[in-house]
């Protein structure tokens, strides 16, 4: 019985193409809603892709309420539902989340990190890699 040769040398390049910004975009939601308390739970348009552990900020416009909380940041702490995320920001001093359709800036939660920055999985030699969940999305036409 003869085995086939084995092939060493590079990967080629169309099974390891490079990384192309322009297809990855920061896992950024609307904010449809804001309860506020010991903790913050935030609903937006639509489902999120963020993870328990996953660190946010919130950019609230004026003309939104809750202004308190613009440009704070958090950790998720539960998911209730796929639109809906608990953040460790204590937001019981913060006004009323007002839902304002008419501005054209709408109330946002973003992800922080980057793709050089994040946990490193260290479990042996064959599943090393880099990721932050939930920070980018893949909006590769590939």
């Amino acid at each position: 019985m003869s085995l086939p040769p084995l092939i060493t040398g590079p990967v080629p390049p169309f099974n390891n193409p490079p990384i192309e910004p322009q297809y990855f975009k920061p896992s950024l939601f609307f904010i449809s809603a804001i309860q506020t308390g010991q903790n913050t739970t935030i609903t937006t348009t639509a489902n999120m892709n963020y993870v328990i552990g996953q660190e946010v900020r919130l950019l609230i416009p004026n003309g939104f309420g809750s202004t308190q909380l613009n440009q704070q940041t958090g950790f998720v702490t539960s998911i209730p539902a796929p639109n809906q995320v608990v953040l460790n920001l204590n937001s019981s001093h913060a006004d009323p989340f007002i839902n304002n359709p008419k501005f054209t800036t709408k109330a946002q939660i973003v992800a922080i990190g980057d793709e050089n920055s994040g946990h490193i999985n260290y479990s042996g030699t064959r599943c090393q890699k880099t990721y932050i969940p939930g920070s980018f999305r893949n909006i590769s036409p590939f």
